[in-house]
């Protein structure tokens, strides 16, 4: 019985074929079809726009910051560049990236062959192009997190695009966890919660909090427009006309934080759906994997304020209790990274994973979760953070180790992963190797080096810098980083472009290994 568990929970029923489904969309279908594999498609080709267009406003000012003084940019451009660079990757690439895999992966997981609330995933899709067409509109240059009142005071007259975005993030993100909650409860009621699938874990429990999240959010968004339209007689958040800044910071943490999980939780479910099939045995633990997810959920939400634990305003036993719930969030964190690990010691690990460049990515994003997560635990101590971490560039090394690192290798490993299924086709094995170890090099060393930038009091949010040895060292190498990141995307959309039409035609079973629950070593099928 405990075996047959096992096949339902990793979801190996055969609903998975190789398919041209790409070539064979028409217009109709990428811009109206319900149809789940071409929503995901969609969403999926849309969050890679969106990644090389943050991308490329990255390298711009990551051009600019490669020396001291003043190269190309001035303070306003490189500010503006800066927001949209944070808003795109956050709000245009990783989460609608891990949405649109899980889209497409939980009917074939689940075995239903079809998205409930397609409507809703549709409607979610078109809100959030909105929102980015929004962006690009209106140019803000009130930074990712708008904080205010700094974001009332700049812009110009076109700034209420950038707060109307905000908005429309807001409810694109609603409707996306709707969809996901009635995937994840119709799963369950199928199978059963025992054997629910960690992917529909997952789905529940990032719909949980896509769903209650959103709501501060949206309510930021009305608040700024509201406050810089001067349309009503209350302010929310300007100090100058009675709001708070307090309750801006409160209010948009209860949200920004849980954002950190909304695309942290599909990647480390993707991850639980391929290392079994990869591997060809099951998880090592379903149940740890499950009070995990569940622990993330709800460690997430209470402790947005450790983002600003510095301010005077939450000393004392808040202050305190804020760090402790804060390191709670290593325990779930630990039990996946442990689930994984004891997963691939307890057994042979097939030849055929270690060719398979999706294997290989999923390997190199558990590396980054490491790397990321045992560096922040110094994020979460009051005394370390208010003498050097906060506000410095140590901050974004721990969230690139994590986005970019974890979610984004996991999100292109499971694109390599899916792409006979959208194209008929394999990739380009020798191109797909360049991209994984461009990224590997790139990726550790940008994240080391905004490591060690941040131990040498690097400030962020600056165009500028003296010519100290130190942070000349460690901005120029973060830039060469990036360009070796960004050569390597661009070997990924070549490999993708050009093995659609031209790659070797997909087998039956695009991963040979046979999968076998009763027994704790893989099979494979060399």
């Amino acid at each position: 019985m405990a075996h047959e568990d096992n096949v339902i929970r990793t979801g190996t029923a055969l609903h998975w074929k190789p398919k041209d489904i790409i070539g064979k969309m028409t217009l109709n279908d990428f811009l109206f079809s319900n149809d789940y594999r071409h929503i995901a498609i969609k969403g999926v080709l849309t969050s890679l726009i969106m990644l090389a267009i943050g991308g490329s406003f990255a390298m711009i000012f990551r051009t600019e910051l490669m020396l001291p003084d003043v190269q190309i940019l001035g303070a306003r451009v490189y500010i503006t560049l800066m927001t949209l660079h944070g808003l795109f990757m956050v709000f245009g690439f990783l989460i609608p990236m891990t949405l649109s895999i899980t889209y497409y992966m939980i009917p074939k997981v689940l075995g239903t062959e079809r998205l409930l609330w397609s409507w809703a995933a549709q409607a979610s899709y078109w809100t959030i192009v909105a929102a980015a067409i929004f962006l690009i509109i209106g140019r803000p240059d009130f930074t990712w997190t708008f904080y205010a009142p700094m974001s009332l005071r700049v812009g110009d007259d076109l700034l209420w695009m950038g707060y109307v975005a905000i908005i429309l993030v807001a409810i694109s993100e609603f409707l996306a966890g709707l969809v996901l909650l009635k995937n994840a409860f119709s799963g369950a009621t199928k199978v059963g919660w025992g054997k629910l699938p960690l992917m529909g874990w997952g789905s529940l429990t990032v719909g949980a909090l896509l769903v209650v999240s959103t709501f501060p959010l949206g309510f930021i968004g009305y608040g700024l427009l509201s406050d810089w339209s001067q349309w009503a007689d209350v302010a929310y958040f300007d100090p100058a006309r009675g709001g708070s800044v307090m309750t801006f910071l409160y209010v948009f943490w209860t949200y920004g934080h849980p954002a950190v999980y909304l695309p942290f939780i599909p990647a480390l479910a993707v991850l639980y759906t391929l290392l079994p099939r990869f591997l060809g045995r099951p998880i090592w633990s379903h149940w740890s994997g499950v009070i995990a997810f569940i622990l993330l959920m709800i460690f997430a939400m209470p402790i947005g304020p450790h983002h600003f634990q510095t301010a005077f305003t939450i000393s004392g036993w808040y202050e305190r209790m804020v760090q402790i719930i804060t390191l709670f969030v290593f325990i779930p964190s630990i039990m996946h990274v442990f689930n994984w690990i004891a997963t691939l010691w307890g057994g042979v690990i097939p030849t055929s994973a270690k060719r398979a460049i999706p294997f290989k990515f999923l390997i190199a994003a558990i590396a980054f979760l490491i790397y990321g997560g045992a560096t922040a635990y110094l994020n979460a101590q009051i005394s370390i953070d208010a003498d050097f971490i906060h506000n410095t560039y140590w901050i974004p090394g721990h969230f690139h180790a994590m986005f970019l690192g974890f979610v984004a290798q996991m999100m292109v490993g499971s694109i390599y992963y899916l792409y006979p299924y959208f194209t008929g086709r394999m990739y380009h094995q020798g191109l797909a190797n360049t991209h994984f170890w461009l990224w590997q090099v790139g990726i550790f060393t940008k994240v080391t080096m905004m490591f060690y930038a941040g131990y040498a009091y690097f400030p962020r949010w600056v165009y500028d810098y003296l010519a100290i040895p130190d942070w000349k060292f460690s901005q120029f190498f973060i830039t060469i980083a990036g360009y070796l990141i960004g050569t390597g995307f661009l070997v990924f959309i070549f490999n993708f472009a050009w093995s659609a039409k031209r790659g070797e035609a997909a087998a039956d079973e695009p991963w040979p290994v046979k999968y076998d629950a009763s027994i704790d070593s893989a099979t494979p099928a060399e």
